[in-house]
Order: structure tokens, then C-alpha cells, then sequence
């Protein structure tokens, strides 16, 4: 066993709450103009800053992690193609890497599952054995 996998549990946890803590953060750009951004107008873009905002949280606490992991990396899909692919080939060029990034982030949250430090893992223990939403446990 490598020394460094017993912290592939905790690095896990911290990495989902900064990333869902900053998707949080863009949301609440869009929706209450905090953080220098500007309250968002066209329809799509106030419904993205909910799904950012609460989407974020969730996945910063570790709560309905894999089905808000799914909505959050097809919403950073979507927004990838919607703004930033028209301005070029390559996400560096058209300002689309954070899109990108989150896109896959949180993509691989969603097959990955909350972790163990998390409250679905809290909440869900007893239906599965490593805590993830998996369905009824196995007789």
C-alpha cells in the first residue's frame, strides 16, 4: 500500500467542499451580484446561478452528491458550448478552461460518489457498505 493512500479520503473531502464552495460562489454572483459579479438577467443565465449555488452546496456538504455532480457537470458542459465555444478552438483561447475543469471535476464526482467524509455517508450508512447511494444493501 502506498503511503500516501491514507489521505486519499480526507484530500477527497477537501477537494469536493473548495470546488463546491467556489461553483457556490459563481452562483451567488449570478443570483445576488455578490462577489463583484452582477445580478443575472436572461433567464438561462439566473437558472444556472441556482443550479451553481445550490448545486455547489450540496457538493461542498457532501449532500445528494452524485445527482448534483451530474446536473453541475451537464450545466458546465452546456455553458462550455453555449459562451465559450463560438470564440474559438481551444478552452485557453476562448475562456472556457474553468468551464472545462469543473465540467470533468465534476463529472468524475458523480462516478466517484461523496466520499467518506460526507453527509450522505452520514445520512445513507446503512443502505450500502461504502456509504455511497448505491441502492439496498446486499443479502
Amino acid at each position: 500500500m502506498n503511503a500516501l493512500s491514507r489521505f486519499a479520503d480526507p484530500v477527497y473531502c477537501i477537494l469536493r467542499l473548495i470546488s463546491g464552495l467556489l461553483l457556490a460562489t459563481h452562483g451567488a454572483q449570478k443570483v445576488f451580484g455578490m462577489f463583484g459579479g452582477k445580478v443575472a438577467a436572461a433567464p438561462q443565465m439566473v437558472f444556472a446561478g441556482w443550479v451553481e449555488l445550490v448545486g455547489g452546496l450540496f457538493i461542498a456538504l457532501g449532500l445528494l452528491t452524485r445527482p448534483m455532480a451530474f446536473l453541475c457537470s451537464g450545466l458546465l458542459a452546456a455553458a462550455y458550448f453555449m459562451a465559450h465555444a463560438s470564440g474559438g478552438w481551444h478552452p485557453v483561447i476562448n475562456k472556457g478552461e474553468l468551464a472545462v475543469i469543473y465540467c470533468f471535476l465534476f463529472l468524475y464526482m458523480f462516478f466517484y460518489g461523496p466520499g467518506r467524509y460526507s453527509l450522505d455517508r452520514m445520512i445513507f450508512r446503512s443502505r450500502a457498505n461504502d456509504g455511497v447511494l448505491a441502492g439496498p444493501p446486499r443479502s
